[in-house]
């Protein structure tokens, strides 16, 4: 979908305007977007240990949606053939309808589609059936191991549940998907798409899940959960896992105001991607690259930024090399920098997206959230990371959100407050 301007005679079009319209969230510190916010404000973590049986597991801690219930939010028929994730999906893409004020039933069935990011899959779901498979063979094996473990199902099981019929499609980009996931969501709005589901969620804390986890070589084994996850901090050892993320509704600005949407929170104004060279090349990493094509899509200079959601590996590594690529685009001390995920753990593919919602509530409220419990910011990485008890009240328009997977994927989202 296009719209046409007269600009000194000649006619030109320009993309349709992608706007959010209303946010789901389901976050280790909060259900809901305002209990989420809320929590994010005060600085209050939902990182905690995983129990017991993860006793013997050289890292325990994790970012957990423990008041989620699924029973309280998923039709009884659905319970058999869902994981977790998917449950946790299903519910944030309801919020995020009901926040919209969108009612797919009444739309025409083709005019809404649905693109989600996930780097796991239904991880419980299929390792318990596998385990049936090896001890009690294939007739117990459930019929609905054929999908519940797949990366798309969560895609799926929101357009079936909803009727979306629309474009649809999964990103698999590891911490990058989820914003890989809006940027392709804007992309399917400019060609005709006037609403569409899009964001990512994550959970994967089964034993097997966790070794996963483990296997990176970047948790934290600190066992204090105010000192595992310190991105940025000259004390960082890694990073902590976490469950949950934000389903978001993105639309056409046109149709939005046309069915008299109750809010808009926002424009998606800008996206890159890039890919890390091979280790060893000599070449820089593509974060910087990705971050200056995003603010060339959205037409819009380092000055004009207001805030920088960051990545925040938790590893000195990459935390160096994310300082690096924001102080070359925005001078040393240029843009304030906020990290809401050392409350939650790295979401994985939902991180980017709880990133975009929790960057939008910035920009209506005029607070950027402050990183807790960052006592040691190396003098040489020159960011104004925003730290302490408090948020800092700002005047916020415009806002950058970053994710970077491990694998070499770079993402950049630039949110804009008001639709140009």
């Amino acid at each position: 979908m296009t719209q046409t301007t007269i600009a000194g005679g000649a006619a030109r079009t320009r993309p349709a305007t992608a706007v959010i319209t209303g946010l789901g969230v389901v976050a280790p510190n909060g259900m809901g977007a305002e209990e989420y916010w809320t929590a994010t404000l005060r600085g209050e973590s939902g990182i905690a240990p995983l129990g017991d049986r993860m006793a013997k597991y050289p890292a325990r801690l994790a970012g957990q949606v423990a008041s989620f219930v699924a029973e309280e939010h998923i039709p009884s028929k659905l319970m058999p053939q869902t994981d977790r994730v998917t449950r946790l999906a299903l519910a944030a893409a309801e919020w995020a309808l009901a926040d919209a004020g969108l009612r797919p039933a009444e739309l025409p069935e083709y005019s809404m589609g649905v693109v989600t990011s996930n780097a796991s899959g239904g991880f419980e779901f299929t390792h318990r059936e596998i385990q049936k498979l090896w001890t009690q063979g294939p007739q117990t094996v459930s019929v609905y191991e054929s999908f519940a473990w797949f990366y798309a199902v969560n895609t799926g099981q929101i357009s079936i549940r909803h009727g979306m019929r629309g474009p649809s499609g999964v990103l698999v980009a590891e911490q990058a998907g989820g914003l890989d996931a809006v940027g392709h969501a804007r992309r399917a709005v400019r060609r005709g798409t006037p609403h569409i589901v899009t964001g990512g969620v994550e959970s994967s804390f089964d034993p097997w899940g966790w070794v996963s986890h483990i296997a990176s070589g970047r948790l934290s084994g600190r066992t204090d959960p105010a000192r595992a996850y310190l991105p940025f901090d000259g004390a960082a050892d890694g990073y902590v896992p976490g469950e949950g993320g934000a389903i978001l509704i993105l639309e056409d600005a046109g149709a939005a105001a046309r069915r008299g949407a109750a809010k808009v929170y926002g424009e998606v104004a800008g996206y890159a991607a890039t890919f890390d060279p091979r280790p060893g090349s000599g070449r820089p990493p593509g974060l910087e690259y990705a971050i200056r094509k995003a603010l060339d899509d959205a037409g819009a200079r380092p000055e004009t930024i207001d805030v920088v959601f960051a990545d925040a590996a938790g590893v000195p590594r990459l935390d160096r090399e994310e300082a690096a690529a924001i102080t070359a685009v925005f001078g040393p001390g240029g843009v304030p920098v906020s990290a809401p995920k050392a409350l939650t753990g790295r979401l994985y593919a939902g991180s980017g997206p709880l990133d975009v919602a929790c960057a939008l509530l910035c920009i209506r409220d005029g607070l950027i959230p402050a990183v807790p419990n960052i006592g040691d910011l190396p003098a040489d990485y020159r960011i104004d990371l925003v730290r302490g008890d408090a948020p800092r009240p700002a005047k916020v328009r415009n806002a950058l959100v970053l994710a970077r997977g491990k694998g070499g994927f770079n993402a950049a989202v630039v949110l804009r407050k008001e639709a140009q």
